[in-house]
């Protein structure tokens, strides 16, 4: 299943609303790369696991 981790869940002085979907791998490694760059988070082993922690499945929108 897909995940996603959502900006707006977690809530900063810059009102980040990004959301970021796709495999597990892929969303751990986007939402590190955009916490380290945007919110000045440094990139260690306990930032990955806290945004795996944070993951939910992403639920399919049909139309």
């Amino acid at each position: 299943m897909r995940k996603k981790v959502d900006c707006r869940d977690y809530p900063s002085e810059m009102n980040c609303t990004l959301v970021i979907t796709g495999e597990e791998e892929e969303v751990v490694r986007a939402a590190t790369e955009h916490a380290v760059s945007v919110h000045g988070h440094q990139d260690s082993p306990e930032l990955r696991e806290q945004i795996r922690a944070s993951l939910k499945d992403e639920v399919p929108q049909h139309a």
